[in-house]
């Protein structure tokens, strides 16, 4: 099956365009004017996403967002700059140094991490990495360090998408979902009970929210973090791992459990739907993206479930 490949990122905000008061703050954290800032691609938010290098020969990774044009992210930053900075050291993720809200931008500022995304396509010599490090994160934060909402409370206004559907426009909808979105919007409601679990989860589980240094692991963007069941982000990662140019999810996940199952019908509900509304602002490409994991996640749905 051949399936597009839209990129995974939003319009970045160079360094020289952040608020004065924000790069003031930095600058003065770093204890030098910044004179090198490499912006980094990868990850959907309208925001300043930066390698800095001060004068002084200090380095650090900024990423700070403003009010404009997509308020959900300051929240999401909000929300991980609560989580960055609870992570206890032994988690596989960049050091948080500091972080602040001023001027209505949200900013936290990392270690800098000399790592790399996977490559794309997904090499597999990577992916057995990643999914390494996965395990011993889930063994590693079970049972979770922090106190975070449960999975279904984090997910459960989105992981809607086929309940939703049984009352909107259907128009183009693929003819095996449409023939059983009632029965597809049964099994979707089961999905938080299958997925709960005690484990500290980053619930944003893909290529660019990964960072290869070496044989090290690390993940970034955690404003999703929430408690759930060990494998939950080794599933969520599977339908980008597929439009990636990775193995196709049954390949690599082959618990039979309906519960499992369920998961994956509410994942792929939430991108089918998803993908059919208007671009939010800022973000030009999430709904390429989410309709090319949809696609993915659809197929395995359709070997999982083995309707006709």
């Amino acid at each position: 099956m051949s399936v597009d490949n839209p990129p995974a990122s939003g319009v970045r905000v160079p360094w020289h365009a952040v608020h004065p008061k924000v790069r003031a703050e930095v600058e003065g954290f770093l204890g030098g004017q910044v004179v090198e800032a490499v912006t980094q691609t990868g990850g959907f938010s309208p925001a300043c996403a930066a390698r800095l290098r001060a004068g002084n020969g200090r380095r650090a990774f900024v990423k700070t967002v403003g009010p404009e044009p997509n308020p959900l992210s300051v929240t999401l930053y909000r929300d991980e700059l609560r989580v960055a900075a609870a992570l206890p050291d032994h988690v596989p993720a960049p050091k948080l140094l500091t972080g602040f809200e001023t001027e209505g931008w949200v900013t936290l500022v990392f270690e800098d991490v000399e790592g790399e995304h996977p490559a794309q396509p997904w090499r597999r010599d990577q992916l057995d990495l990643v999914f390494a490090a996965l395990d011993q994160k889930a063994a590693a934060l079970t049972p979770s360090p922090l106190a975070v909402p449960t999975v279904g409370e984090m997910f459960g206004d989105s992981f809607r998408g086929w309940r939703r559907l049984l009352d909107e426009d259907t128009t183009g909808l693929d003819p095996w979902a449409l023939r059983h979105l009632g029965a597809l919007a049964e099994l979707e409601s089961g999905w938080a009970e299958a997925a709960a679990g005690d484990s500290l989860v980053h619930g944003d589980m893909r290529a660019d929210n990964v960072l290869l240094a070496g044989d090290r692991v690390f993940f970034v963007d955690w404003p999703y973090a929430c408690l759930g069941a060990a494998w939950f982000d080794r599933l969520a990662m599977l339908p980008s791992v597929g439009m990636q140019g990775g193995p196709p999810p049954h390949e690599l996940f082959a618990d039979p459990d309906l519960g499992a199952t369920a998961v994956i019908a509410a994942f792929c509900g939430y991108f089918l739907r998803q993908s059919r509304l208007p671009d939010p602002p800022g973000l030009p490409t999430v709904r390429a993206f989410q309709r090319a994991q949809g696609v993915v996640a659809l197929d395995w749905l359709k070997r999982r479930t083995g309707w006709a």
